[in-house]
């Protein structure tokens, strides 16, 4: 009798720690990483390179951006925020604004609305490819002196 108490008792402790497990792995943030812009495969000629750091803050996400633009400017800022819509201050020299608002679309697709002064100046959809590998950002709308933008940045998990 103890031996199947015993037996029964280490089969639920294994049940409870793989389903503990696979709960975890389903709540990871797939943009958690350092990303690496691949210019060869972007639509947009506006940058030499780039990277993105994404670490994972609270409810949301940190994230650290540094781009070479093609005309030898750099641009480095960041921000925090949860997933829920609400305008978070940018820090540093984004072309795009001085706040940002993300909203999770699903599990692989996020929105980023970027604004300056309180106006929205870019709508960035960035998606995560199934395998964790690759992502995409397509940024639509003006850089914060207005200039049209409207391309796709293609970025590799380092």
């Amino acid at each position: 009798m103890k031996i199947k108490r015993l037996f029964s008792a280490a089969v639920l402790v294994g049940l409870v720690g793989f389903a503990g497990g696979a709960a975890l792995a389903q709540t990871t943030d797939p943009l958690v990483g350092t990303w690496k812009l691949n210019v060869a495969k972007s639509s947009s000629s506006a940058f030499k390179s780039g990277t993105s750091k994404i670490e994972k803050a609270g409810a949301g996400v940190k994230f650290t951006v540094d781009l070479l633009g093609a005309d030898g400017k750099t641009s480095h800022w960041a921000f925090t925020a949860n997933y829920d819509g609400k305008d978070n201050p940018v820090t540093g020299n984004s072309p795009y604004g001085d706040t940002v608002a993300l909203e999770r679309v699903d599990a692989r697709t996020t929105r980023i609305v970027s604004k300056k002064s309180g106006k929205v100046t870019t709508t960035q959809t960035v998606v995560v490819s199934a395998d964790g590998k690759t992502r995409t950002t397509t940024t639509k709308g003006t850089d914060a002196a207005g200039a049209a933008i409207d391309s796709v940045a293609f970025y590799e998990k380092q």
